[in-house]
């Protein structure tokens, strides 16, 4: 799947969870005096603008949310194949519990897809009502005014610096980027992400998307460029490495999916850890042997992160979408996908968190490296400006 970056918000948090991975407020701050307006719902006998709400105070509490939400009856996600952060099952939880109906557009779409739908649909009832994009999306997203300030009652367990202090983005769920691979077909699997520079790989490996749209990609990148005398600033030997490997024949410029895995087209595959992993389940059932390692050298990680739509066509449920994502119950479900999610230490702190979840998140070694949200900026436009010549 193509998708989204990660930023210093996740550095504070995945330090904390690697040792973890070896052996989750500031009160929304009531509008106030919102007046009706075509996007109002009616609950509890107060007319509230549900566009405009940065908490669930202003709709008079959570059960007057739930009832707005209910009324409006749907709610428009993009971007979000089943398979990706266990999310199959959260939309099913959530439309279980609450009654609402989910349309998932562009399941296999990458995060400039989501901002590009919220422009392109603005006005329709089709528009997406929230997204789940990298950090380098969430950065321009809130830049060019496409979310809406929104803080979820649980807003103090997400740590300061995996949030906007405005509530138009916080971090969801991270990972590391790891090396997938098909053990029936690599006989000798690399250990390392240096490695993947060899011969006895040709036409094997393969990046999860455009790493100029991707966040997974361009993650992939940045580990490359760790792996090979790069930094968090120099993202240039990561665009050096693969046009080594893409003029070499390892490279194989097409985006890994388990279909792809399957044909044996792409057995070796760099992808987040998290989804590396739910891979292998899928994929065992289907005959392939896939194995999940995380590169000593590379030791790259990242979250993603959430936002509501300020043009929302169902404008409560997306709010009580992210309030079901970061209750016990949404936190949990991204744990039982093998992520990482942000409000994860606060959760182990109340003894909410899956003992069988924590136990099962691949293991780590090594010091984790992260980027700043300027550092992603700078390395995001070095890859856009890059890629199609390197890799040519």
């Amino acid at each position: 799947m193509n998708r989204r970056l990660t930023g210093i918000a996740a550095a504070a948090a995945l330090l904390a969870l690697s040792a973890t991975a070896c052996s989750s407020s500031k009160s929304g701050t009531p509008a106030g005096g919102a007046t009706a307006t075509a996007a109002n719902s009616s609950a509890g006998g107060t007319s509230v603008d549900a566009s405009k709400a940065t908490s669930a105070a202003d709709f008079g509490g959570m059960d007057a949310l739930v009832a707005a939400a209910k009324k409006e009856g749907k709610l428009n996600v993009i971007a979000l194949p089943k398979t990706w952060a266990n999310y199959g099952a959260i939309m099913d939880a959530f439309t279980a519990k609450y009654g609402i109906k989910i349309t998932d557009d562009n399941p296999d779409g990458s995060s400039q897809d989501e901002l590009n739908a919220i422009g392109q649909l603005k006005g329709t009832d089709r528009a997406p009502d929230v997204v789940d994009v990298g950090q380098a999306a969430a950065i321009t997203g809130a830049s060019t005014n496409l979310f809406a300030p929104y803080k979820v009652a649980t807003w103090a367990d997400i740590p300061d610096a995996q949030k906007d202090a405005t509530g138009t983005w916080y971090n969801d769920y991270g990972g590391y980027i790891a090396i997938g691979y098909d053990a029936d077909k690599v006989k000798n699997p690399p250990a390392s992400l240096k490695a993947l520079d060899d011969p006895q790989y040709k036409n094997q490996v393969a990046l999860n998307g455009d790493p100029t749209k991707a966040n997974a990609a361009l993650s992939g990148v940045y580990a490359a460029a760790i792996a090979n005398g790069g930094s968090l600033d120099d993202i240039q030997p990561g665009l050096d490495f693969f046009g080594k490997l893409k003029k070499d024949g390892v490279f194989v410029p097409v985006e890994a999916t388990q279909a792809t895995i399957q044909s044996g087209q792409t057995p070796i595959t760099l992808d987040w850890d998290y989804l590396q992993a739910s891979a292998a389940a899928t994929l065992k059932a289907k005959g392939v042997n896939w194995k999940v390692a995380v590169p000593s050298d590379a030791l790259f990680g990242g979250f993603y992160d959430q936002a509501v739509s300020a043009s929302a066509p169902h404008p409560a449920a997306a709010r009580l979408w992210e309030e079901f994502l970061y209750s016990v119950q949404g936190q949990n479900l991204w744990l039982a996908g093998q992520a990482r999610p942000a409000e994860l230490e606060a959760m182990k702190t109340a003894g909410t968190a899956d003992a069988a979840g924590l136990a099962a998140l691949p293991a780590i070694t090594g010091t984790p490296s992260f980027a700043s949200q300027d550092q992603v900026t700078k390395a995001k436009n070095a890859v856009v400006a890059g890629w199609a010549k390197a890799t040519g």
